[in-house]
């Protein structure tokens, strides 16, 4: 059995979320030959460096895929500082790498036009999401065209059935592979021994949802003023990657701009805009408050609760609505003149949420005790051979016990 794990990204935070299950996979079942394709330079370094950290580490095929025939090079050149081209280009010029699996998994959802553009039935393909978080766009119908889901927990699984007409028997809860990996709060050299509470500011991409486009700024200039605090910045890494970005769910488009100097300048203020500090966790281990508005890392914040606030920068109705569940998770704001209280009263405030804070992350993310990446890869292999899936031993103890099983 020949499976691909595919990285078909500009940047590189799609990887954690899947590359712990190719490594269990491989280790589960070795009769599976798993090759991990990338498609660009940036992503093959940072699965290299993701395996390295791995102590017992296991030699993986590797393929570079890229765009080929002269129409795509010609589109990518004219384009893809607007949409992604080449990301797009992947597919068609490297059929017959996709017709020698038989299945292919990804964490994003274009693989898809393999099926719809391409009709190539008979390439299962299984998609591992990535993140646990409530935009209505992670739940639309698109999720319908893969063959296999891998879900977080409950919550993912129970809206993918309601809103996206996924049946049951097509997703697997697996929880959260990324947590497979090592873990390490890092906390930036400019801030060590001062004391001062780390806020992170985490500010989505999209146009519709994010904070940066209003108060951006505003909040980085709010923490050159107010010294107390030490804050890292470090949006979704999409954020800065184009001159324009442009939401296909919404059909919205926005401009980041660029980021003064002075800012980097600042003794407690540090940028990354697109390391892999942004997205291997370090900076939502490290930080003791979170600062954002709709991405999914505030779930992967929720592994240890701590204080939260939200930026309400287009004035959403969100009160009862899934696709704001995580702002329960905290006190929301929607003027910057409301940041210097929701601050000061952080961390007093915070016994009001943890416990909230607690069941969002449990219905999001289950986690049994069992490492979520061999989860995954049980649930991956079972679909492929056609095995039935066994609970885990964890699950089956905590059940004997009179608990409820996971």
């Amino acid at each position: 059995m020949r499976v691909g794990f595919l990285f078909n990204h500009d940047q590189i935070h799609q990887v954690a979320h899947s590359l712990p299950i190719a490594i269990a996979l491989s280790r589960l079942d070795p009769s599976f030959e798993v090759v991990i394709a990338t498609t660009n330079e940036l992503l093959r370094q940072e699965v290299n460096r993701l395996l390295a950290l791995d102590p017992e580490y296991v030699q993986l095929e590797m393929v570079r895929l890229q765009p080929q025939s002269r129409l795509s090079k010609t589109t990518i050149g004219l384009f893809d500082r607007l949409v992604p081209a080449a990301k797009i280009a992947v597919y068609r010029d490297n059929l017959d790498f996709f017709r020698s699996l038989d299945a292919l998994v990804v964490a994003e959802k274009t693989s898809a036009l393999l099926k719809t553009r391409y009709g190539l039935k008979n390439l299962r393909l299984i998609h591992t999401r990535h993140g646990a978080g409530d935009r209505a766009v992670g739940f639309n119908k698109a999720s319908t065209l893969f063959d296999f889901v891998l879900v977080s927990g409950p919550k993912v699984r129970e809206r993918l059935s309601l809103e996206a007409g996924l049946a049951p028997e097509r997703m697997a809860t697996v929880g959260y592979p990324k947590f497979d990996l090592p873990r390490v709060a890092k906390v930036p050299a400019k801030f060590r021994g001062n004391g001062k509470p780390i806020v992170l500011y985490n500010p989505h991409v999209s146009p519709h949802l994010s904070s940066w486009y209003k108060h951006g700024r505003d909040v980085l200039d709010f923490f050159l003023k107010n010294l107390d605090y030490n804050l890292i910045f470090a949006p979704h890494v999409m954020l800065f990657e184009r001159k324009v970005v442009l939401s296909i769910d919404r059909m919205r488009v926005n401009f980041p701009g660029s980021l003064d100097p002075k800012y980097a300048r600042a003794p407690n203020v540090e940028i990354d805009l697109a390391s892999s500090s942004s997205t291997d966790m370090s900076y939502t281990e490290a930080a003791d408050i979170y600062l954002g508005d709709a991405s999914s890392q505030i779930y992967e914040f929720l592994l240890r609760p701590r204080p939260c606030i939200f930026l309400n920068s287009r004035s959403a109705d969100y009160a009862d609505d899934p696709n704001f569940a995580h702002w329960s998770a905290g006190r929301v704001i929607s003027e910057l003149t409301e940041l210097k209280g929701a601050l000061s009263s952080a961390t007093e405030d915070h016994s009001r949420y943890i416990e909230t804070q607690r069941a969002m992350f449990a219905r999001s993310i289950d986690l049994n005790g069992d490492p979520s990446s061999e989860r995954a890869a049980t649930a991956i292999r079972c679909y492929l051979t056609g095995e039935p899936t066994l609970p885990s031993t964890k699950s089956i103890d905590r059940a004997s016990d009179g608990s409820q099983a996971a």
